[in-house]
């Protein structure tokens, strides 16, 4: 068995993890190693919030449609990511297509190599479920495509992840919609198939103090070795309630180190790589 792996972030700008609420999440990896296509990360429930705002013809309320319809472009200063298409049907397989673009609309096309991919794309609902994260191939224009598939209603998150930091963009899935509240913290979560994942210190939390955070993977209950994922034991990517601030992480010499800079709930999406498959582990964090 491996030690249990602790968590450390790589940048000072935003760190978050946690321990929570024991939810698996779903992830499409077109070329994760190992993976020869698609890996599937088992799906978990979540509970739906009582209210649902969306309308009966399955048109979108026009105030939240536009609730995040402005996301910062932080961390790349002159670059912003540019949507070809910003409206998906449900459970239906469509290309995500993207550039990333200056000021005066060129599209950006070198891009380097950050654990093993040029650009990672993170798509997450934007209350916090049906978290993917899938990794696009560049066409010679700069534009960066992949195919999606978003099973439910509502309005989500893309974020372009790549070696220079992080740009934001919405999309929208017609359809009625209906919140789905965040799982209460927990320190174990079904990754499904057997595996489990145990998170431990996050009930230590507090904004501006570094915190330790070590897992473990069991499947059937017994500790089992994580495989190399993107040049690493896994990483986890974890986003805050409301804002949707974004962090993507990865281990560094065996370890994340986790900072909160503010209080309030997190989500984190832990992934892992085992007998070829990558999978995810969800938990709710709560900084106070």
């Amino acid at each position: 068995m491996r030690a249990p792996v602790k968590l450390a972030a790589f940048t000072a700008l935003l760190a978050v993890c946690g321990g929570g609420a024991a939810v698996a999440g779903s992830a499409i990896d077109p070329d994760a190693p190992g993976g020869g296509g698609e890996s599937v990360v088992a799906a978990g429930e979540h509970r739906e919030a009582a209210a649902s705002h969306g309308h009966a013809d399955g048109a979108q309320d026009e105030h939240a449609a536009d609730a995040h319809a402005a996301p910062a472009q932080d961390g790349v200063e002159g670059l912003k990511v540019e949507l070809a298409d910003t409206t998906f049907a449900a459970g239906e397989r469509a290309p995500l297509r993207f550039r990333i673009v200056n000021e005066d609309g060129q599209a950006k096309t070198d891009f380097a190599v950050e654990h093993e991919k040029r650009m990672h794309a993170i798509v997450v609902r934007t209350d916090l479920t049906g978290f993917q994260h899938l990794h696009p191939e560049m066409a010679e224009d700069g534009t960066w495509s992949v195919p999606l598939t978003l099973e439910e209603a509502g309005d989500y998150r893309v974020y372009a992840d790549f070696a220079d930091g992080t740009l934001s963009a919405d999309i929208a899935v017609r359809g009625d919609t209906h919140a789905h509240e965040l799982p209460a913290p927990d320190s174990t979560a079904d990754a499904g198939d057997g595996y489990t994942v145990e998170l431990t210190g996050g009930e230590h939390a507090k904004p501006g103090k570094e915190l330790t955070l070590p897992f473990t993977v069991r499947k059937g209950g017994k500790a089992v070795d994580v495989e190399p994922y993107l040049g690493a034991d896994g990483h986890l990517v974890a986003i805050s309630e409301g804002d949707l601030e974004f962090l993507h992480v990865h281990p560094m010499d065996g370890a994340f180190m986790a900072t909160f800079p503010k209080p309030g709930k997190y989500r984190l999406f832990l992934q892992f790589q085992h007998a070829g498959a990558v999978r995810t582990a969800e938990f709710t964090q709560v900084v106070k």
